[in-house]
C-alpha cells in the first residue's frame, strides 16, 4: 500500500501559482496550520481560496491573505480579518460571498458529482446577482453550482496510517466535505495511530479520499 506521508514543505510545494485551493476549518480551528505556514514561506501567489472564513491576520488562512498571496476568496464572511477587509475595500482582492449553508452545499455537490443545488437562501438579495433562478411549484430558487478545487488542505484530529480521519468538536467544520471535492487532498493530522485504532463509525473521512498525509 502506498505510503501517503509527506512533510509540510512537500505539501506546500504542490500548491502552484494560480491554483484553486480549498482550506478547511472555522476561524483557524481545524485548519492545517503547518502546511499554511509553509505556503506563506513559499511565496506562491494568485491563489483562489475556498474557505468558510479568512480567520485572523496572524493565523491560518489569514496569513496567506495578509501576505497578499490570494487573488480571490470564495467564502461566507471576512469580518474577523482586518487585512482581508482592507484589501477588499482597496479592490486588491476579489471576494465571492456565499451564505454559509450555500457554500458547503456547493462543495458537497462537487464531491457528489451533482450539477448544483436549488436553494431559496439569497433570493431577493445580491447573492442571486448573475445566477440562474429556477421556479419549482411557484417558488423561486437560486441554482448554486458546484465548487471544485485543484487541492484541498484539511486538518484532522486523528488519522490512521492509511488516511482514515476523525475530527474532534468544531475542528470538523468543512473538512469532511472538502475532502471529497478536490483533485488532490492533503490532510494534516494532530495525531497518527495504527489502522484499527479509530472506531469505524467514528471515521468521518475515509482513506480513499486522502491523497497525502502530514503529521503536524
Amino acid at each position: 500500500m502506498k505510503n501517503k506521508f509527506i512533510t509540510a514543505e512537500e505539501a506546500a510545494s504542490m500548491v502552484k501559482d494560480g491554483m484553486t485551493v480549498m482550506i478547511g476549518g472555522f476561524l483557524g480551528v481545524g485548519s492545517p496550520t503547518s502546511i499554511i505556514n509553509k505556503i506563506v514561506e513559499s511565496g506562491v501567489k494568485n491563489l483562489t481560496v475556498i474557505c468558510n472564513d479568512t480567520a485572523f491576520p496572524d493565523r491560518g488562512i489569514g496569513l496567506l491573505v495578509a501576505n497578499k498571496q490570494v487573488k480571490k476568496i470564495i467564502t461566507s464572511h471576512i469580518g474577523t480579518n482586518s487585512s482581508t477587509i482592507e484589501q477588499f475595500n482597496n479592490k486588491e482582492i476579489d471576494i465571492e460571498f456565499n451564505p454559509q449553508g450555500n457554500l458547503v452545499e456547493r462543495i458537497r455537490c462537487a464531491g457528489a458529482g451533482l450539477g448544483g443545488v436549488l436553494t431559496p437562501t439569497g433570493i431577493g438579495t445580491i447573492v442571486q446577482n448573475g445566477k440562474q433562478i429556477v421556479n419549482v411549484d411557484g417558488i423561486d430558487y437560486i441554482l448554486e453550482k458546484p465548487l471544485h478545487a485543484d487541492i484541498a488542505l484539511i486538518g484532522a484530529s486523528v488519522s490512521d496510517t492509511i488516511g482514515n480521519l476523525t475530527y474532534k468538536g468544531s475542528t470538523q467544520n468543512f473538512n469532511p466535505t472538502m475532502a471529497t471535492a478536490a483533485k488532490v487532498v492533503i490532510a494534516e493530522a494532530e495525531e497518527v495511530v495504527e489502522v484499527g485504532q479509530i472506531v469505524p463509525e467514528n471515521v468521518r473521512t475515509q482513506a480513499i479520499f486522502v491523497t497525502y498525509l502530514v503529521k503536524k
